[in-house]
């Protein structure tokens, strides 16, 4: 096993000769570490962490205790295929979470960088995850979910598989997640709406005013002027082009399950 002199591992931990742990990384008390992981530089592992075999993590990762990482996916068809997690730099995994690797042989589960996952939730195979996302506590993501950078998900969300959700939205504690969540726009209700631009999150990222007043006008395009779905997505690209609404109109035209609306506004 490639161990660096500054790398610090419990007397209690088992770490397979064939992993490879990168300099300056802290295994903790009763830590198993796989054949086939590769953990980079100045990580840190609190006790009881898992880390199955074929998952990749890089530098300044901090996992929590209890935390499995590339567990088998939740899928009675599963035979055991060599599949992968790859987590990126700089996460932060809370206590008692799973992370499953790919179903199909080959495939990956992918998490990006700055994330901040807090306890007791599942992220299943095949997610695709960017970066700087908050998921909050008892939140779990079912398979081939795709979520983009800067979503914050409050606690209790359950997301059904194969969802997306667009960069910079909020969404409430406890909504059922059943379409698609264009980016930039706040939800929440136990089935999930929007209820306007999360305000809070653009301004956080950097949004300028006349960049938030275009993804409003959007808002009302799609939403509150009773327009059909791609006659609002052509009045956005004609009438408010930015990168920041065209990503918006890019987004809803790659939908297949529909977007999240009002209340009595089925998907057109």
């Amino acid at each position: 096993m490639p161990v660096d002199d500054s790398v610090m591992i419990a007397p209690t931990a088992r770490v397979h000769p064939d992993a490879v742990v990168g300099r300056g990384t802290i295994v903790g008390e009763y830590c198993v570490i796989e054949s086939d992981v590769v953990i980079g530089a100045h990580c840190r592992l609190e006790p009881y962490v898992f880390v199955k075999r074929w998952t990749t993590m890089g530098d300044g990762n901090e996992i929590s205790a209890g935390t499995a990482l590339g567990t088998d996916p939740l899928d009675k068809d599963f035979t055991g295929e060599r599949s992968y997690l790859r987590i990126g730099n700089r996460n932060r995994i809370r206590e008692h979470y799973t992370i499953s690797r790919g179903t199909k042989p080959e495939s990956v589960t992918s998490i990006g960088d700055d994330n901040y996952i807090m306890t007791s939730g599942h992220i299943a195979h095949n997610c695709t995850l960017g970066s700087r996302i908050v998921i909050a506590s008892c939140t779990l993501v079912a398979g081939h979910v795709l979520i983009e950078d800067n979503a914050f998900i409050s606690g209790g969300t359950l997301i059904h598989q194969f969802s997306r959700i667009g960069r910079n939205v909020m969404i409430s504690g406890n909504v059922r997640v059943n379409r698609d969540v264009p980016p930039y726009f706040l939800y929440g209700e136990s089935d999930i709406e929007p209820h306007g631009l999360n305000l809070v999150g653009l301004r956080r990222a950097g949004f300028t005013r006349e960049e938030i007043l275009s993804l409003r006008q959007a808002y009302r395009l799609l939403y509150q002027c009773g327009l059909k779905l791609e006659e609002a997505l052509r009045r956005i690209e004609q009438e408010i082009p930015n990168p920041h609404t065209l990503h918006l109109v890019r987004f809803i035209r790659g939908c297949e399950r529909g977007i999240a609306r009002p209340r009595g506004k089925a998907p057109v």
